[in-house]
């Protein structure tokens, strides 16, 4: 994400750019799990419990199971099916391709 992409998430970030609500416009959404996916290292298998980390450190708001889902079902992150390993997509489309497959 670039300044101009952050800068639309503004509103919904603190200082830390931790982002402090999810935005009700779905665009506006959909930015801000891309911008949690940014955060999650190429290659990495996490642990449900280190993936709620990571999210627990970029929110103030506690509701890491709708985090996980959404970046999930927007196939930004991937899963096994037990749920027990979590690990970004190999590679993120460019926002505006993201945005322009689900807007």
């Amino acid at each position: 994400m670039n300044v101009e992409d952050i800068r639309e998430l503004q509103p919904f970030m603190n200082e830390n750019m931790q982002l402090t609500a999810l935005p009700a416009k779905y665009k506006k959404k959909l930015m801000a799990y891309y911008y949690l996916a940014t955060k999650l290292e190429d290659g990495k298998k996490y642990t449900e419990a280190e993936i709620n980390d990571i999210l627990h450190h970029w929110t103030t708001f506690d509701d890491p199971a709708t985090l996980r889902r959404e970046m999930y079902n927007k196939h930004l992150m991937d899963r096994t099916n037990d749920c027990k390993q979590y690990w970004k997509e190999a590679e993120l489309p460019a926002l505006g391709a993201f945005l322009a497959k689900y807007v």
